[in-house]
């Protein structure tokens, strides 16, 4: 059976040694209070400040009744949604759930300690149901250490963190009860290879972590069956490894050509590099080890990322690398991407006019100026108009990604032919009142 203990008490006990030693504690109490401190006591303590709650505003649409026409009552209500998250990278990266965070604005996320920030929305997958977000907190961060998945054993031990029903950094113990699961629900998406674990998972917990016994993590818990006990079901960190190179391409969010991808594991090696490329014309060569970046070491693939993540095109990067055993040094000139004209693509496909967000529009959806595409038009029996997309609609996803220029949808809509399928959300301001519609547009 799952036992619950909450953080706040775990932390008693991890403190009583320390607090309690001016009381005068007697040996035979110190060592009641050591055979006490399990391994999962040891986990919470070094996961406990990599860990947040986060809360943000959604608005909800239920359907429309006469009494909302007589009484002039709009039918769309603001509430609070809350969820989990932890730390990815100490410069201020974390990840959680994306139905978290999706269709939601002022976004905050809380430590362990009370210390507050305010979160934005770096990237996120819908279809795997992971984001990325950014916080600035002037300081290094604890990330959690990054497990594997593969070789996980039923049975073995299994820690969720979170905040189910808002109760903060609460903690569960159970074990892995089966891989390879699939979660069907009723609106048609599916999840696919979960991890089942009898740990209590509840809501608020979504986005939190699953932790194995050395306090790596193994998953992220995401859903739960609501007409069982004990039954809940994480993705795995092995999709979550997969799939960050790609939500955090500097190319994709920011337009920013790298020009090669490296492989993570014990070491951060070059594995491809685009033709021509800025890190070719560099004279990198794949199978290259990067060990600094500017200075600064590297030692998962993720660092790569987000360190480039975190620069423009027209940045001057220092890598020092080591090939062959010998130590090198390079200087990388970061590129532009040459992506197509978003704003005629969005016209030929679908029959939208679009255009970056006033600051006045910023202001009304609650989000940064460089969220987002203002639809300021509608071509007629097009098909954003078949799926009543409307002037003042705001553009924020396409193709499971978030949506911030012109030019980064020129490069999501490039290789779309026509006939396909696009998967689109739009939010819709409707006074003090804005709520998120999913669309799919099939280009003509």
């Amino acid at each position: 059976m799952s036992r619950i203990v909450t953080a706040g008490f775990l932390l008693v006990a991890a403190i009583a040694p320390y607090g309690v030693a001016t009381a005068q504690v007697s040996p035979v109490e110190s060592r009641n209070l050591a055979a006490r401190r399990t391994p999962v006591v040891e986990v919470v303590e070094q996961a406990r400040d990599s860990i947040v709650s986060i809360s943000s505003t959604v608005s909800v649409r239920r359907p429309r009744t006469p009494f909302d026409d007589i009484f002039h009552r709009p039918n769309v209500s603001q509430t609070t949604k809350v969820g989990s998250g932890f730390v990815i990278h100490e410069h201020g990266y974390l990840v959680t759930n994306s139905h978290v965070v999706t269709r939601s604005v002022d976004l905050m996320v809380t430590f362990a300690d009370g210390s507050e920030y305010k979160a934005e929305i770096v990237a996120w997958d819908t279809t795997h149901d992971l984001a990325v977000l950014k916080i600035e907190p002037g300081r290094l961060i604890h990330p959690i250490p990054l497990g594997r998945s593969d070789d996980l054993m039923i049975g073995e031990t299994a820690i969720a963190v979170g905040n189910p029903l808002g109760y903060q950094n609460t903690v569960t113990t159970g074990v892995i009860s089966a891989v390879g699961r699939t979660l069907e629900f009723p609106s048609g998406l599916t999840y696919t290879d979960l991890i089942q674990t009898d740990a209590s998972i509840n809501a608020g917990n979504s986005g939190g972590p699953l932790l194995n016994i050395l306090g790596e993590l193994i998953g992220i818990n995401t859903a739960i069956r609501g007409d069982a006990q004990n039954i809940g079901f994480a993705i795995p960190v092995d999709h979550l490894r997969k799939l960050l190179p790609e939500m955090l391409h500097a190319g994709k969010l920011h337009n920013v050509n790298v020009g090669m991808r490296v492989g993570g594991g014990d070491e951060v090696r070059v594995v491809s590099l685009t033709d021509g490329g800025p890190a070719q014309r560099a004279g990198l060569r794949v199978g290259d080890v990067i060990e600094r970046i500017d200075g600064h070491p590297v030692q998962r693939d993720i660092d790569f990322y987000i360190a480039m993540l975190e620069r423009r095109a027209g940045d001057q990067v220092r890598l020092d690398l080591a090939r062959q055993n010998r130590s090198r040094h390079v200087e990388l000139v970061l590129g532009e991407l040459r992506a197509a004209d978003g704003a005629r693509l969005a016209r030929k496909f679908f029959g939208l006019e679009l255009r970056e967000p006033t600051d006045r529009a910023a202001r009304q959806y609650g989000i940064p100026p460089d969220r987002g595409l203002m639809v300021i038009g509608v071509e007629p029996g097009t098909p954003a108009d078949r799926s009543d997309v409307q002037v003042g609609d705001l553009l924020v996803e396409v193709a499971a990604t978030p949506v911030r220029t012109l030019p980064q949808i020129g490069y999501l809509l490039e290789s779309v032919s026509r006939g396909d399928p696009v998967k689109v959300e739009i939010w819709r301001s409707r006074g003090r009142n804005i709520y998120g519609l999913e669309k799919q547009l099939r280009a003509r």
